[in-house]
């Protein structure tokens, strides 16, 4: 069962988030929060993952390193861990795309279960998203990122490839059927729904 700690988590999330919205629509930014905390609970996560899942993003989107120890400060190492290694940026500006990219790929190789768990869950969400938009406006879906659809797609592959070569990626059993499903969903996006 998920604790206070959980609720103050939401309220935190909520709070970095608030002014922020999805890109290419004006759903608030908790949605995704909240539906990559879903994915990582419906997988088996606890609630320290439940709780990093929330605030998966805040050190990259909100305030960077100062977030990062904040967060430690009220949640703990574990979820702070968490954090950290879902993010590929807290400068701002960030590094250039592909270079941000294929450090994360490259770091997912010996993160953690709970990392893989939570990591495996945002791009599972961020992919179905693209999915669904696609069905609605085609190719103009990629449009909204800073990479050309190539190299989203790129992306995408070498994530679903970098989890299931991760040292840990077993640790967590509900990782790979996380990673399953976004193999599925790039495999479409790839064959052009």
């Amino acid at each position: 069962m998920l604790t206070k700690r959980f609720d103050q988590a939401l309220e935190y999330a909520h709070e970095l988030h608030r002014a922020q919205a999805r890109k290419g629509g004006g759903t608030p930014y908790i949605a995704h929060l909240l539906g990559v905390a879903s994915l990582v609970i419906e997988h088996g996560g606890d609630e320290d993952e439940a709780i990093g899942a929330l605030l998966h993003d805040a050190v990259e989107d909100q305030g960077g390193r100062p977030t990062g120890d904040e967060i430690r400060r009220r949640f703990g190492d574990r979820v702070a861990e968490i954090v950290w290694g879902c993010t590929d940026a807290e400068v701002i500006p960030k590094p250039a795309w592909e270079t941000r990219k294929r450090q994360y790929l490259e770091h997912l190789e010996q993160a953690g279960g709970s990392v893989l768990l939570v990591s495996a869950a945002d791009k599972l969400y961020n992919a179905r998203t693209i999915l669904s938009d696609f069905r609605l406006v085609g190719d103009a879906v990629y449009a909204r990122f800073t990479a050309s659809k190539d190299r989203t797609l790129w992306y995408y592959r070498g994530l679903v490839t970098a989890y299931r070569g991760a040292a840990n990626f077993r640790e967590r059993p509900g990782t790979a059927r996380l990673v399953d499903d976004l193999d599925d969903v790039v495999t479409r996006l790839e064959a052009g729904a």
